[in-house]
């Protein structure tokens, strides 16, 4: 299955049917990062990508004093093999990185594989990305970016974090590499706003701060080990084949997160008591 383009992309892809289209001629300017997030309601930090995507790709330009632009001459793409390193960027590197592990896992990105895809010459990335481990933290976050949690939460924390665990879980189905290459020590900013949106789901239910957070670190946790423990579709352990025949992982993640919730709401319900 095709993965879905995340949010900032789907609005490149809008900005630029319309400087195509001529509704935003050279000079023109474009929706600044406040203007994107009330027009698309998206966060800052997707804003900002957009405006950064589109000046790497050459359509448009920052003017002093003005701000951005459309650029009188968009830059042709490069075609395979031809050497443009002007035009690399580190999105671009980590996209192609992303690409690679999508198809290949994680253990077949390398510097070399991804220069050789972009066309350009190894040590041209280093520019852009120092480290292999910088690389893969920077993909992890990428991908994260396209859990996209609504600007209106369905009602009850049980039904929101139902919500994003469920979106969680789609992320790690797309790309099977992303539970290995997540960091236990440095978590990519973008996994900062899914933690926001557990906080306020759990926030006004009488748990102390230190539960909400441990309470969003088990559901996140139940979404990642269990990614991380299966390959394809089934589980393949001998006892379960044996007792019950090949378990579905679909299956399995959701029976584990309702139990979560189960707890969740049992913790809830009690603290609420405790405090009358």
């Amino acid at each position: 299955m095709e993965r879905p383009e995340p949010p900032y992309r789907r609005i490149v892809t809008e900005l630029r049917r319309r400087i195509s289209a001529g509704e935003l001629p050279p000079g023109a300017r474009v929706p600044s990062t406040r203007q994107i997030t009330r027009d698309w309601g998206v966060a800052m930090a997707t804003a900002t990508k957009v405006l950064a995507a589109l000046r790497d790709d050459g359509v448009v330009t920052t003017c002093p004093g003005v701000g951005t632009i459309v650029a009188a001459a968009p830059s042709r793409p490069a075609k395979r093999g031809e050497v443009r390193e002007a035009e690399l960027s580190r999105e671009r590197i980590v996209w192609a990185a992303v690409r690679i592990a999508d198809a290949k896992g994680l253990g077949a990105v390398s510097m070399r594989r991804i220069a050789s895809d972009l066309g350009v010459a190894a040590m041209a990335l280093y520019r852009h990305v120092d480290t292999k481990d910088e690389l893969v933290l920077g993909m992890a976050d990428v991908v994260l970016g396209e859990v996209a949690l609504p600007a209106v939460p369905p009602e009850g924390w049980r039904a929101q974090l139902e919500l994003m665990a469920g979106l969680q879980w789609a992320l790690f189905r797309r790309h099977p590499w992303l539970a290995q290459a997540l960091s236990e020590t440095c978590p990519p900013p973008n996994l900062t706003a899914q933690a926001d949106w557990a906080v306020r789901a759990l926030d006004g239910h009488g748990l102390t701060t230190s539960t909400v957070l441990y309470s969003h670190v088990t559901l996140f946790n139940h979404v990642r080990t269990t990614a991380l423990s299966f390959e394809g579709d089934s589980y393949p352990s001998p006892v379960a084949v044996v007792t019950l025949g090949e378990i579905d992982v679909d299956e399995l993640f959701g029976f584990g997160l309702q139990r979560l919730l189960d707890g969740f709401a049992a913790l809830i319900a009690r603290t609420q008591v405790q405090g009358r």
